[in-house]
């Protein structure tokens, strides 16, 4: 009888280890805290107001898109996010506790496109938007800092990137207090304020942008090294029932230019 109970403790303990190797192998992230914030960025979406429904293998995170603040971005990412653009691109950029980027239809950083026949469109710049942490903006191409195509990046930060100390200089340099303490609370690259358009806010699964940043595993230029795409990006309205996903459907070639790797 002593035999089988130390038979059976056994098989118990082996089952532990594995059940405890199986949980070391899974991405942990921190819990982002909640941002009390009257800014814009911080509200909840409007009844109706359109949303951006981002899956990939690591979940799903949404945005809203601010198409009164930055309609030509909006009108483009809605138009090709419609056609399945986006669909089953890499995230081809990804510097942890920064930014993850994708959007280019090569999947090299290099290329982009736009809904007018590939044609860019110039940078919008709103004060009521800013580069707080889940902020969705547009990336330039190559080193044309007026040139918007379809590569867009989302601001990864931690929320303890901008401490108080840091709050208090941008409020001297003359930051709003309430955008400053903003940051503080949210974290974000107040220093690409008013270079880059903002266009959107993830509003709901930032634990996802953040398992994304961990699993792509990415050199210290970027360039990850364990590919991470984007399943489906479907637009809808907030409050609405989530549309049917579109397949995967990539122009044949979507490049419109040979420069160098797209930066925020």
């Amino acid at each position: 009888m002593k035999r089988i109970f130390y038979a059976f403790l056994c098989i118990l303990l082996v089952l532990g280890v594995l059940v405890g190797c199986g949980d070391s192998q899974q991405i942990k992230t921190k819990k982002r805290p909640d941002v009390e914030s009257e800014q814009l960025q911080f509200q909840q979406p409007t009844e109706n107001a359109p949303i951006a429904i981002f899956t990939t293998e690591y979940g799903e995170f949404r945005a809203v898109l601010y198409p009164d603040l930055a309609p030509m971005a909006v009108e483009n990412f809605i138009a090709l996010a419609n056609e399945g653009y986006f669909n089953g691109l890499p995230f081809h950029r990804v510097i942890g506790d920064f930014i993850i980027q994708s959007g280019d239809g090569t999947g090299s950083g290099t290329g982009g496109t736009t809904c007018w026949d590939g044609f860019p469109f110039p940078v919008e710049i709103s004060s009521q938007l800013h580069h707080y942490s889940g902020a969705l903006c547009m990336a330039h191409l190559g080193q044309d800092t007026t040139a918007n195509f379809s590569q867009f990046y989302i601001v990864q930060t931690p929320a303890n990137s901008i401490s108080e100390e840091d709050a208090n200089t941008l409020i001297s340099q003359g930051m709003d207090e309430a955008v400053a303490k903003t940051y503080q609370a949210a974290g974000g690259a107040p220093y690409l304020d008013l270079k880059n358009t903002i266009f959107g806010q993830i509003y709901q699964g930032m634990e996802v942008v953040d398992q994304i940043a961990l699993a792509s595993n990415a050199n210290s230029e970027g360039k990850p090294t364990t590919p991470v795409t984007i399943t489906s990006v479907l637009i809808s309205s907030y409050g609405q029932p989530d549309p049917t996903p579109l397949p995967t459907t990539q122009p044949a070639s979507s490049a419109s230019s040979s420069a160098s790797d797209t930066q925020p």
